[in-house]
């Protein structure tokens, strides 16, 4: 049967001595780390003959992802070429964009960030239902359109999707349980990890999921 396997990688290690929730503001770059870190999966994806044979590559339009995924094809594109296979341009798509949220630009987690004053409390008292932003129910969904979309516009192919924790873990939780609701603090999705999610092109069945950390000893 026809199915399509989408590797969702989640972008590395961001430069930020401020502990500032940068979500969706422009400025925040990969650090050294997470520059080596996505250069771990890279050389890991050129080597795997199903991750190198892509058909299409699809990014968050971020920063720190269109850096990933510039990292991810100096590795895959060569090896693409010695088989006989054409350079892959990226695809960005606002549906893999960082979850919305209320604390953009604060300093959260560490010291006296925003997280800990009284007037924030009201916003973290139910980690499985975010009330300081989009919630997972909504990214899921849009997720899953891309997905959808995916599916039928590549057919029976292997295709690479650089994105964020929210999105990736909120869809990959929706498939596993039914529901896109989730506590963030056990999220398994490492930086620069990849999530890989093959279903059935006719039906839509999800008929596997694995997951990869290449970065783990970076």
């Amino acid at each position: 049967m026809p199915a399509t396997t989408i590797h969702f990688v989640r972008h590395g290690q961001v430069d930020n001595p401020d502990h500032i929730l940068y979500e969706r503001l422009p400025g925040f770059h990969l650090s050294d780390r997470g520059r080596a870190m996505v250069e771990a999966t890279a050389r890991f994806m050129a080597e795997a003959p199903g991750l190198r044979d892509l058909e299409a590559v699809y990014s968050s339009p971020l920063d720190r992802t269109r850096e990933t995924t510039a990292i991810l094809l100096e590795q895959i594109n060569p090896a693409r070429v010695r088989h006989g296979l054409k350079p892959l341009e990226p695809i960005y798509d606002r549906r893999l964009i960082e979850a919305g949220n209320e604390f953009r630009g604060k300093r959260i987690g560490h010291g006296q960030g925003a997280l800990w004053r009284p007037s924030n409390l009201r916003l973290i008292l139910d980690l499985r239902r975010p009330s300081w932003g989009e919630s997972y129910r909504q990214i899921a969904r849009r997720v899953g359109d891309f997905v959808r979309q995916v599916v039928r516009s590549h057919p029976d192919a292997q295709v690479l999707a650089v994105s964020h924790e929210s999105p990736i873990w909120s869809y990959r939780h929706l498939l596993e349980t039914g529901h896109p609701e989730h506590n963030m603090l056990l999220r398994a999705t490492a930086l620069a990890s990849v999530t890989s999610i093959t279903l059935d092109c006719e039906t839509g069945k999800v008929l596997g999921i694995a997951y990869a950390d290449p970065a783990a000893g970076v």
